[in-house]
């Protein structure tokens, strides 16, 4: 019975315990060489034949943890490496021979079923990747191997469980923070995942050596050369993709936006051109960054959504998106499109549309063709793209949702836009991608989704609305809770990222190795482009004197650090910057700090 089981189950756990603890410690110690380990593809053979899909899909998509460990039981043999990639893993033959009494077989196995797992796994975080391989190693003593992958799910969990959540980052504003911030911003969430709409170079420096996946944009002004000439291509690569290899990690180029939404036709036929040429070009100077080339759609591609089964294509795309699935099945490249609950809800605002986009209990929407009943208007898109992709012959491809999100606030006429609302579509929707429940359609898996957006951007044209989509202020501070914070952070009243406190106390000035370039850099940073009032260091001012870059950067870095919220990370300036309890005023200028 139950009691039985679990008795078993404890003696198990008190017999390998002092073995899977170092299993363990080696696990975590080796968290710094994942991305190097994923990175090498290992081929893996069956040398009694392909493992069958039907299998390879249950190890892949299964929502149960459990469930995918059952799947690594399968009949030997299951899967090795070579003796290189072994020396490299986790499990040392050192290690084994020290422990005789661990029966573990090995035996030598190639890559190709291994890719399909990989590509069927509906992931490419890297630390995952790594996970299953190592699990691999573990296969005949079984009770040894459920240890620790249980630990392995304690290590990995929280953070690999929202390793399908990202966001988009736009820039259509002027009071943006440093790039630098907000990529330690980043760090301090959930967040795995970042979509540029472009390819700024400080936002892309300021990524490197986070572990945070970017996709990059190419703007639809630029799909003309690109789709008729090679060599603006490679120009493209060259000057957007290659300066920030291998430090940050592109994982897409998405050509364009929307390009197929009712409107301009002209470019429609010019982006697969753009996007084979730029994969070309990938392929030929960046081989192995397995960077993908892809697209992003409005839900306007479809000329029917409801019920989610009768999804289907606009019948004037179907050359086009033929075309352009075509090549995503050929370079394994996902299908990028942007639903918004928010919109179907404007255009039925009734209090039960309201209750089914926000992921609230309602009696839910059945399907009469599928059969299926729908609890939210995101699970119901999701599935109409996949009915859509289905009837064009595509079943297989990779979905993502490239962007969604709920404005908190917006004009009189613009029903639902609230801080409530946007808190509760944001926080469940997170909630949802982290129970991997999926989709009546695509159960069992969660799909890659970018919350947009991650600032507002003030200067966006158009209703309130379109400027007020931000889950944080320009200071850094969360507009509300999206359930994005790491656990174990501190929270602050309503708040769902960490509010590290401010500085009790201090200034922020030049360190003393930095340049007067460097400074001077930081000094037309904080005046021209942050709107510090920098008066004071103007001619006449009571700051003026003396007439240095040093003394003017001091006084304009440590007024920007004051006006952002004195977190450490705001007195950075690429490193130029160092806090200090002593204060830099002097006479006449007085240097806005504690004690000020």
């Amino acid at each position: 019975g139950a009691r039985g089981c679990w008795t078993r189950l404890g003696f198990l756990i008190n017999r390998h315990l002092s073995v899977a603890s170092l299993y363990v410690g080696k696990v975590t110690k080796s968290l710094n060489r994942a991305s190097l380990l994923s990175s090498r593809k290992s081929r893996l053979f069956e040398p009694n034949g392909p493992l069958p899909l039907s299998r390879a899909t249950e190890v892949s998509s299964s929502s149960s943890p459990f469930l995918r460990l059952r799947a690594f039981f399968l009949p030997a043999p299951l899967c090795l490496f070579s003796r290189h990639a072994l020396q490299e893993s986790l499990l040392s033959p050192r290690d084994l021979s020290s422990h005789s009494h661990l029966p573990f077989r090995w035996f030598l196995m190639k890559n190709r079923i291994f890719d399909v797992l990989l590509r069927l796994s509906n992931t490419r975080n890297r630390r995952k990747r790594l996970f299953v391989k190592k699990s691999f190693f573990l296969k005949q003593n079984g009770s040894l191997f459920l240890i620790l992958n249980c630990a392995l799910l304690l290590l990995f969990g929280l953070e690999e469980s929202q390793s399908f959540v990202g966001v988009n980052y736009g820039e259509v504003a002027d009071n943006l923070p440093p790039p630098e911030a907000t990529a330690r911003l980043l760090e301090s969430t959930t967040v795995s995942k970042i979509r540029l709409y472009g390819t700024d170079p400080p936002i892309l420096r300021a990524l490197a050596g986070t572990n945070i996946s970017v996709i990059i944009g190419a703007a639809d002004g630029d799909i003309p050369s690109l789709a008729s000439d090679p060599s603006a291509a490679r120009r493209w690569v060259s000057a957007n993709v290659l300066p920030f290899l291998p430090a940050t990690a592109i994982s897409v180029v998405s050509v364009g936006n929307e390009v197929l939404a009712p409107g301009d036709a002209s470019l429609g036929p010019q982006l697969l051109p753009a996007m084979r040429n730029l994969h070309s070009a990938l392929s030929e100077a960046a081989p192995s960054a397995g960077i993908k080339v892809s697209t992003v759609h409005s839900m306007a591609v479809l000329a029917s959504s409801e019920p989610p089964s009768a999804g289907a294509f606009r019948a004037d795309l179907t050359s086009t998106l033929a075309g352009v699935l075509g090549f995503l099945r050929e370079t394994g490249a996902p299908f990028m499109i942007n639903p918004y609950p928010y919109f179907a809800y404007q255009s039925d605002p009734r209090p039960e549309t309201l209750a089914f986009c926000l992921f609230r209990p309602n009696p839910g929407r059945f399907d009469s063709g599928s059969k299926l009943t729908y609890t939210n208007m995101f699970d119901a898109q999701l599935d109409a793209v996949k009915s859509a992709l289905t009837a064009a012959g595509f079943s297989e491809a990779e979905v993502v949702v490239a962007e969604t999100g709920w404005p908190y606030r917006g004009d009189q006429d613009e029903a639902g836009a609230t801080v409530d609302n946007a808190k509760a579509f944001n926080g469940n929707l997170v909630a949802h991608l982290r129970s991997m429940a999926g989709t009546p359609l695509m159960p069992g898996r969660s799909v890659d989704t970018y919350i947009f957006a991650l600032y507002d951007e003030d200067l966006k044209p158009g209703p309130t609305s379109e400027r007020s989509f931000g889950l944080f202020r320009a200071d850094l501070s969360p507009v509300y809770d999206a359930g994005l914070a790491k656990t174990g952070t501190t929270q602050g009243n309503s708040t769902g990222t960490p509010a590290r406190k401010p500085a009790a106390a201090g200034w922020c000035v030049p360190k003393a190795e930095a340049t007067d370039e460097d400074l001077q850099a930081n000094l037309d940073y904080a005046c021209a482009q942050q709107g510090v009032d920098c008066r004071p260091i103007q001619e006449g001012g009571t700051c003026y004197l003396p007439n240095t870059v040093r003394s003017h950067a001091a006084y304009a870095m440590n007024q920007l650090y004051q006006n952002t919220g004195r977190h450490g990370w705001d007195c950075d300036f690429r490193k130029t910057a160092v806090l200090t309890r002593d204060n830099p005023g002097y006479a006449t200028c007085v240097y806005s700090g504690a004690g000020s």
